[in-house]
Order: C-alpha cells, then structure tokens, then sequence
C-alpha cells in the first residue's frame, strides 16, 4: 500500500511571520511622519498660521464696510483711509486683556507713520466700551456684531476660534487696495514686531 503525504494541517486565522512583522513595523513608522505632517498641513490651511482663512487676498479691492463705533458715530471704508492707510486690527475683543493693550501699544507709534489704526470688535459696543474704559482707550472701536465684515477680511476662523476673530492685522491703502494681512497665535505683539513685520521698522 502506498504512503499517502497528508497535506499540511490548516491552522486557524493567518499565521504571524518576520515578514509582516516588517510590513506592519514599516507601516507604522511611515504613519508617524506622514499624520503628524497632514495635521500641520491642515492646522495652515484651515486657519492656523499666518494663513488666511479665506476672504481678501493681498493686492486685491478691501471689502467696503459701514460699521457702528463705541464714541456713536460711524465709519466707512473710504473715511479710514481718507487721509492714509489704515491698519484694521480685528480682535477677540472682550475676555482678552492683551487685545485692548494692544491697542494703546501701538496707535502712536503707527500715526507718526502715517498710519490710521482702525479696530474692529464683534462684541456689542456697551461691552467693548466698557472694557475700552478699563484700559483708558477713547480711541473708537468698530462693531461688526453680525461679522459680516470680519467675514469678508478673512479674520473667523483662525487658530481655531470659529465665532470671532484672533488677533489679526489687515493693511489698506488710501486706493482701498489690501497691502499686507497677518494672524498672529499671541494676543498682544510688541511695537517693535510689528513694525518689523509690516515692513517698516
């Protein structure tokens, strides 16, 4: 009678060998650089950075605006830019100390330069003119409550905050043309940075 070879035995599920060991090992080496590279990736292109998060670009019209202002009257577009640029400076507002600090720290040194400082809230005026009073600001801040204007700027939605801005600059020339846009991560930026940054210290 002839020995008949038995076939191998099956085991159950698929058996572990060196090799997709290696493949595994590989895959998630790849994994650790390729997610955290993706999550930077995004972080730019959704509103971290110094991206914008959508609105104007640099070079193009500046979104015209007929906004309220904490002293009662009203400013335009065409009135801010009317004897210079103007630096529209959209802000958290309310609950950021550094936001109005920011305001006092910089104003002057931008008028010798010609410079119109314009900030923009989005919180109502009797709450950011109460807080404006605290840090002895007179300088009028515009309301923009329904953010339509910080909207058409590109200022929602940076560093994660989705119902306000951050702490972002917006240049515009005396043609109504947008010269330069930053977002910065820190609520308060030195005279001095941000001159640098602008250009022109």
């Amino acid at each position: 009678m002839k020995n008949v070879k038995k076939p191998p035995r099956q085991t159950s599920g698929h058996p572990t060998t060196a090799s997709s060991r290696t493949r595994r090992a590989s895959w998630w080496s790849w994994a650790a650089i390729v997610l955290p590279l993706a999550a930077v990736i995004a972080l730019v292109l959704f509103g971290g950075g110094n991206g914008s998060a959508g609105g104007s670009a640099v070079g193009s019209a500046a979104p015209d605006f007929d906004l309220p202002a904490t002293d009662g009257g009203r400013q335009t577009l065409d009135s801010v830019v009317s004897e210079g640029d103007a630096l529209l400076y959209f802000s958290m507002g309310p609950g950021c100390d550094g936001c109005f600090a920011q305001i006092p720290e910089v104003e002057e040194a931008l008028a010798e330069l010609g410079i119109n400082l314009v900030p923009v809230m989005v919180h109502s005026a009797d709450q950011v003119a109460a807080e404006a009073a605290r840090f002895g600001i007179t300088t009028p801040i515009l309301i923009d409550a329904d953010r339509s204007v910080s909207e058409a700027y590109g200022m929602i939605g940076v560093y994660g905050h989705q119902d306000r801005p951050s702490h972002s600059f917006a240049l515009v020339d005396q043609q109504a043309k947008i010269k330069w846009v930053h977002h910065y991560a820190e609520m308060f930026v030195p005279t001095d940075q941000l001159l640098s940054d602008l250009g022109i210290g």
